[in-house]
């Protein structure tokens, strides 16, 4: 296998030299760049990813950790981050967390004890200043979810103001009683579009009546009941926010025999073809993954120097109208 010092050899540099036109040190002249790159193009040079490894007290390996990696949502982070990890050389790394906040710390320690170059997370836990200690050494980035006790660059969605939109479009058809239906309020997405619902009622005139908020739904059944619920309330609702894609889908079959007006946030396969079409507050997991991703590779080229200062960094959503309100009040 041809190394290094053969590389340095044919080009008649040192091999730091060669070492430093790998890692594209932007200090090499560039006709000395040009001479180790033809010596490794005519050697069929392949450098020893596990001995850079040790001497860089890392593995060329981004971490991904989110809720659910079937989730389409967190999917589409996923793959920003592969593919702008790709871009650089670099490979991934995906776990996913599942819904209970207790199994989290041990399944991001589990990743970073593998010495990741950086690692996003998209959390499920209630507490993230255990990561304080990580953080000196390996970059991190919090994308979607805000951390609770940890001061990282973070990387969210509008929720607030989506749900506000969501619910402001519902009261424009005639509605006032809208429900709220959701699944864990303590992360911050959830949290935020809780008030957004609450807001937009209240600046609509609306009582934001708490008998119409439903939490824990991540299925049909917890979904089945949820509305069973709801109308057996002695005002029942006449319309429905959906505060993520999974209470969404769940709802689409909830109520498929008997339909109320419906928002959700979170677009998803297919919820464009359903009857009615789905009016969604539209996310972009796409670009959030990438924007978190690039922030990973601006820290390792900056040393950590740009870690003195972390950022919030709120990306705008949109209402998508389709059918699923019905262009109609309560009394249609």
């Amino acid at each position: 296998m041809t190394t290094m010092r053969d590389v340095a050899a044919r080009a008649g540099v040192s091999t730091k030299t060669v070492s430093r036109v790998f890692n594209d040190d932007p200090h090499v002249l560039p006709a000395t760049r040009a001479l180790v790159e033809r010596a490794m193009h005519e050697l069929n040079y392949v450098p020893n990813v596990l001995a850079t490894t040790f001497r860089a007290g890392r593995t060329s390996v981004i971490g991904v950790a989110v809720p659910d990696i079937v989730d389409p949502f967190f999917a589409s982070i996923a793959r920003a981050i592969e593919d702008v990890a790709r871009g650089r050389g670099l490979s991934t790394l995906v776990t996913s967390l599942g819904a209970d906040p207790a199994r989290e710390r041990a399944a991001i320690e589990s990743m970073l004890g593998r010495q990741l170059s950086g690692l996003v997370v998209a959390p499920v836990g209630i507490d993230h200043s255990w990561l304080e200690r990580w953080r000196e050494h390996t970059p991190l980035v919090f994308v979607d979810r805000a951390p609770v006790g940890l001061d990282v660059d973070t990387f969210v969605e509008a929720d607030e103001r989506g749900a506000a939109l969501a619910v402001q479009h519902l009261v424009a058809h005639g509605h006032r009683r809208i429900a709220y239906v959701g699944d864990a309020v303590h992360l911050s997405t959830e949290a935020n579009r809780l008030e957004g619902w609450r807001r937009a009622l209240v600046e609509a005139g609306v009582e934001a009546d708490e008998d119409l908020v439903r939490t824990g739904v991540s299925d049909r059944d917890a979904a089945r009941d949820a509305i069973a619920a709801l109308r057996a309330l002695p005002d029942p609702p006449t319309a429905v926010f959906s505060a993520n894609a999974r209470c969404s889908m769940a709802l689409a079959a909830a109520l498929r025999d008997d339909p109320l007006a419906i928002v959700g946030f979170g677009d998803f396969p297919m919820a464009d073809v359903l009857t009615p079409a789905l009016t969604v507050i539209d996310q972009d997991p796409y670009r959030l993954g990438t924007l978190a991703a690039e922030r990973i590779f601006t820290l390792l080229d900056s040393g950590g120097a740009a870690r003195a200062a972390p950022v919030l960094s709120v990306i705008d959503v949109a209402l998508v109208e389709r059918e699923s309100c019905g262009g109609r009040g309560p009394a249609g």
